[in-house]
């Protein structure tokens, strides 16, 4: 997952790598609190005790990472680390303090779960739209920050619009992506709710949601919203390809037989790079 992580997260933000020239200091768990920015809001207690298990045996390996607030220190990478030791009853926690900004904060909570891939669907829709309210982004500004086409952000965004028990059932795992993108859809919230009830009782798969959708369309021809051109699968699976090999957002504009392929790049340097990547293929 970390391999499509966008170019312009990875210039903004210092590596997040502890190296031999850190200077790491013992924190007491005590003076710590969470990112307020943390997307993620359910932890797997599983996976915490597993840590904590580990971290009773060999230690904290990894130190955390952490700026200096008004009362103590902010966690900026390591939250499950800060749990599982709580878990252990440990008093202090190995940490490096570093500087960071309200928006590298936000950012690298995001690539921390997003290297994991913690966050389950409505999370990190709610952690895509925070980052364009505070940053003030588009989504095209964002799909080039984190790596992923804009209809990939489209998507999730649209998540957003479901109604409350239904982004629950999401978050829950009750309902999964594809269910979400197929209720997101329909128009009505009342005929959203009674799929959605349908989905769960009869556990359909997302393909029997989408022809039971289609049936009531098929009753309803007026309110059947008019059916966009679906793009070449192939196209979709070279643009992705592509993504991981550059390393940041590629479009592959298509007319006929001839079309145009785009790199986007954030910044001088990562322009730089994508031109020393191209020059390996001349």
């Amino acid at each position: 997952m970390s391999k499509r992580l966008g170019r312009g997260l990875d210039a903004l933000i210092p590596s997040l790598s502890v190296s031999e020239d850190d200077k790491v200091i013992d924190i007491s768990l005590s003076q710590l609190r969470p990112n307020p920015y943390q997307p993620r809001k359910t932890f797997d207690e599983e996976a915490i005790k597993e840590l904590a298990e580990s971290i009773k045996q060999h230690g904290i390996i990894q130190p955390i990472i952490v700026r200096t607030v008004l009362k103590g220190y902010e966690i900026i990478a390591g939250e499950r680390r800060f749990r599982a030791s709580q878990l252990c009853g440990n008093a202090t926690i190995s940490a490096v303090v570093r500087n960071f900004t309200d928006q590298q904060v936000m950012e690298i909570a995001l690539i921390e779960n997003l290297q994991r891939e913690d966050l389950n669907a409505i999370e990190l829709s709610l952690a895509y739209q925070a980052l364009m309210d505070k940053f003030n982004l588009t989504q095209e500004e964002l799909s080039m920050k984190v790596g992923k086409s804009r209809s990939h952000i489209a998507n999730f965004l649209r998540l957003l619009s479901l109604p409350e028990d239904i982004k629950n059932n999401v978050s829950r795992g009750t309902l999964s992506m594809g269910h979400a993108r197929a209720l997101a859809g329909v128009k009505e919230d009342s005929r959203k709710k009674e799929l959605a009830e349908q989905t769960i009782a009869n556990e359909w798969s997302v393909r029997d949601l989408e022809e039971a959708i289609q049936k009531l369309d098929q009753k309803n021809p007026m309110k059947t919203k008019p059916s966009s051109k679906k793009r070449d699968p192939y196209i979709e699976e070279l643009e992705e390809s592509l993504r991981d090999q550059f390393k940041t957002t590629v479009k592959i504009k298509q007319q006929k037989d001839k079309g145009r392929i785009e790199l986007l790049y954030y910044n001088k340097q990562d322009l730089e790079r994508l031109l020393e990547l191209l020059k390996q293929f001349a």
